[in-house]
């Protein structure tokens, strides 16, 4: 009865899965020779799925929400007074700067120390970021000793250039937008209007949101990676081997960067400052630091100006928070 079972069993199983005589036995071996070839040719062909066409409008969006908003930026600069702190990046939007001890110094060795004031530009809105100016997606990687052999670009403008827009080579390569000091203090204001002011800042809020979706939108089709260690952005396949993370100099990989994929905040920062509400005191002091809201920089300058920022910043913001006691305050 057992080998009447087995004979059953063995007939069930080549029904379903075929005779065993003509099963093929595949080697665990790999002929590299024979596929290096045929991969080669697989990553070369690649280039051509890119640019993609449907983003190609996406990315000229892009160039020109960038244009309106370093221009828009530029004109409110001379209108609302920017601090930076000489010794961190710490900086704030308005009239007289907050008196919060919240300066860590240039290498982070101290803590809660007063700032040190002086007139803020326009990178301490836009803080700049910068890649190496690929001629496509598919190019081989840049080596450490070509690291000098390419262009430096702005990493937004070169995450459009690969996506197929346009871009003349005077706002590619040309770094007076974001390298040229726009000073701004109490002394030098704009002859604008009150609603001048605030329809250059609406407009400029909403470049702000069409940069940053518009960019959201073209990572997802182009891959980008930025260093865990640094701020290094590369736009591209894979990272670049060009050894500058100086992050961990003493290291024994010599200063290579650890790369991970880029989202919207390491292409476009943010900057986020202290927001002051109109129920706070005329100067933030250390006191209130519980209960003063953040906003983005760009954010915090066209509300000073009278735009009405996106509700999806109320909570950072705190618009409807408390106000901190007055008592606190006289004790400082």
């Amino acid at each position: 009865m057992a080998f009447v079972g087995r004979r059953a069993g063995s007939s069930i199983c080549s029904q379903l899965c075929g005779s065993v005589v003509n099963l093929r036995m595949y080697s665990s071996r790999v002929d590299w020779k024979q596929l290096r070839p045929m991969i080669l040719k697989r990553v070369k062909n690649r280039s051509k799925e890119y640019p993609v066409k449907r983003m190609i409008p996406v990315a000229q969006e892009v160039v020109r929400a960038r244009e309106i908003l370093t221009q828009g930026v530029s004109m409110l600069l001379r209108a609302v007074p920017v601090h930076s702190c000489k010794f961190c990046p710490e900086v704030h939007v308005g009239a007289m700067a907050h008196q919060m001890k919240t300066c860590h110094g240039f290498k982070r060795m101290i803590k809660d120390r007063p700032h040190k004031w002086g007139p803020g530009g326009l990178n301490n809105i836009l803080v700049p970021v910068e890649a190496f100016h690929l001629e496509n997606t598919c190019q081989d990687e840049i080596k450490h000793d070509q690291r000098f052999d390419f262009n430096r670009v702005p990493a937004v403008l070169e995450l459009c250039h690969q996506a197929g827009a346009d871009i003349p080579d005077g706002v590619l390569y040309g770094r007076d937008e974001l390298y040229t000091a726009c000073s701004a203090n109490n002394q030098n204001f704009a002859p604008f209007l009150p609603d001048e002011l605030r329809l250059i800042g609406q407009r400029t809020l909403e470049a702000w949101e069409r940069l940053r979706l518009g960019v959201t939108k073209l990572l997802l089709v182009y891959p980008s990676k930025v260093c865990e260690n640094c701020s290094e952005v590369h736009v591209g396949l894979s990272g670049h081997k060009a050894r500058t993370c100086g992050v961990f100099k003493f290291e024994g990989w010599r200063g290579k960067h650890k790369w991970k994929k880029a989202g919207v905040d390491d292409l476009v920062p943010q900057k986020i400052v202290w927001h002051q509400r109109p129920h706070d005191p005329p100067i933030l002091v250390n006191s209130g630091r519980d209960y003063y809201g953040h906003a983005p920089a760009v954010v915090e300058l066209c509300v000073q100006v009278g735009a009405r920022a996106s509700p999806k910043y109320n909570c950072m913001m705190k618009e409807h928070g408390l106000a901190p006691p007055i008592q606190r305050d006289q004790g400082t």
